[in-house]
């Protein structure tokens, strides 16, 4: 039975997205169904099959010192802006940087800061490439900055688990904080991989939809249309801290139980084995039945065979059971190394506010999938949900919320 000592609430919440700025501006955009995916900017885009992406609705140098700013990746920048808003948001909690970790997943960390500057290297030559690059490029990079700017001395880690990541990353500060090693920890997932390369690549991989003339619309999970995942980038984080440690603090939710597998099956295409363990493992780790699962936040990329796989995967943890079942990516596109964590954030939301966003663009839902699909944002009366996050390489990873 669990104690007070290591039951671990969520008292913070920061994002930084393509619905908004702040985490209430994202949620606030949830709720009300609207759009983040819009025609890419960049000029390098125009030649390009993938013409569309959820891009920040705030450009992060508006928000951070410009010194600041520049010896910093994208993915770098987006994580401190987000564990900056949650820390505040928590009430910057007083305890000892020895009791403090920080833990902020990625999937390609500073990839582009990578590809750009071995473009500067080609171009111009050695003298040319920032004397940055390194710490810019880093995977750890966003972990170790976050560390540094809350003065985090109990460990700075940092998952790479594919789509994975960031709800891995939520899961390891649980169980930093049940073994003792932390008090406190600030846990997310960040990405900013938006550059020629890993887009020709998903074109090439047909994992990527191509409703260019439709941006909107492109991003629509369990519907008979959907054609592949919108790339994203964002950030999420959340504060995670022992039930104990401050009784009177404002809690959104309590983290009771989660769980990672992997699937040792294919690089790319999951499998519902993999993923079943690992919502039956996070439900007996929080001591609920499947019963007890009013709301699932599903990973729900929009790919036709990842849909049809959780859908599976569903079925055969809830049975005849079916709880509500939500998919924001259709509003965000899909965050990759950040979505578990904005999935953490937006489920930990729903219960706090007892309300549920709708599936954007579920025009005609696939009759392939017996889910029950929630298509009108509302009132969510229920005190348990089930959030999961699948990624590349096999990676499963499930948390479960309760009120």
């Amino acid at each position: 039975m669990r104690t007070a000592h290591d039951t671990v609430v969520i008292t913070g919440l920061g994002a930084t997205t393509p619905l908004g700025g702040t985490a209430p501006a994202t949620w606030q955009a949830m709720c009300e169904g609207r759009n983040g995916i819009r025609a890419l900017d960049r000029p390098w885009a125009a030649d390009l099959p993938i013409r569309i992406a959820g891009q920040l609705a705030v450009e992060p140098a508006t928000v951070l010192d410009r010194i600041e700013a520049r010896r910093l990746d994208r993915s770098e920048q987006l994580a401190l802006i987000a564990a900056r808003e949650a820390w505040a948001d928590a009430g910057r909690p007083a305890v000892e940087g020895e009791r403090l970790a920080v833990v902020i997943g990625t999937g390609t960390g500073g990839a582009v800061t990578m590809l750009d500057q071995d473009d500067v290297l080609e171009r111009s030559g050695v003298r040319k490439v920032s004397p940055h690059t390194v710490p810019m490029l880093m995977a750890n990079g966003p972990a170790a900055w976050v560390s540094i700017d809350l003065g985090a001395k109990a460990g700075a880690h940092t998952p790479v688990s594919a789509c994975a990541s960031g709800t891995e990353a939520v899961a390891l500060g649980l169980d930093l904080i049940r073994l003792g090693r932390a008090d406190v920890v600030v846990a997310g997932g960040t990405e900013a991989c938006l550059h020629p390369l890993p887009l020709a690549g998903f074109a090439q991989a047909r994992a990527h939809s191509l409703r260019n003339d439709d941006p909107a619309g492109a991003s629509r999970p369990f519907d008979t249309g959907r054609d592949g995942f919108v790339i994203a980038e964002g950030a999420a984080v959340l504060v995670l801290e022992r039930a104990d440690l401050r009784p009177d603090a404002r809690r959104y939710a309590t983290l009771a139980g989660a769980a990672v597998t992997s699937d040792a099956h294919h690089i790319t295409a999951g499998h519902p084995d993999g993923q079943t363990r690992a919502v039956r493992r996070a439900l007996a780790d929080a001591g609920l039945p499947p019963e007890a699962i009013g709301l699932v936040h599903a990973h729900a990329t929009s790919t036709p065979l990842g849909d049809l796989t959780e859908a599976e995967t569903l079925t055969r943890v809830f049975g005849p059971h079916r709880p509500a079942v939500t998919a924001t990516k259709s509003m965000t596109g899909h965050l990759f190394g950040a979505a578990g964590a904005l999935s953490a954030l937006a489920t930990a939301y729903a219960l706090h506010h007892q309300h549920t966003p709708a599936v954007r663009n579920l025009t005609t839902p696939d009759p392939d999938l017996p889910l029950d699909l929630v298509t009108t944002a509302g009132p969510l009366l229920h005190t348990a949900a089930l959030t999961n996050a699948f990624g590349f390489g096999g990676h499963n990873a499930s948390l479960v919320l309760t009120t």
